[in-house]
């Protein structure tokens, strides 16, 4: 999803092998971009599997992660800015938190989250 804050610009969904770095638009929020592309916010489904690469030292340090990780792509429902990742070890953060300059890789684009697509292949 894209945070309620990058409603006024424009966007598109993310696709499977892109690569996206997080970006400070005007409004303040921090959200996905293609690299060269600063004014298109770039939304994808809760639970997009992730890779992120140039995680800062004060993010790695505070949530015991290395510079490259796997993440799943969250809503973080009690912060302001919902739209955050959860790594491997349990630790949440929010793509504010995360900061400007972080790379990431798309692994898994979904269309739909890993819950509904379980249980689609349940009632079938």
């Amino acid at each position: 999803m894209c945070d309620y804050s990058l409603e006024a610009y424009r966007s598109r969904p993310a696709r499977q092998g892109e690569h996206y770095t997080t970006h400070r638009f005007p409004s303040g929020t921090i959200g996905f971009i293609t690299p060269g592309d600063s004014v298109t916010a770039i939304c994808m489904a809760y639970d997009t599997k992730l890779t992120l690469e140039d995680i800062p030292q004060t993010v790695q340090h505070t949530l015991g992660v290395q510079a490259s990780e796997p993440v799943i792509f969250s809503c973080l429902e009690n912060s302001l800015f919902q739209d955050g990742v959860r790594f491997d070890n349990g630790a949440q953060v929010t793509l504010q938190r995360l900061g400007q300059g972080v790379k990431a890789r798309v692994e898994d684009a979904l269309l739909t989250p890993h819950l509904h697509r379980e249980r689609e292949r349940e009632t079938v």
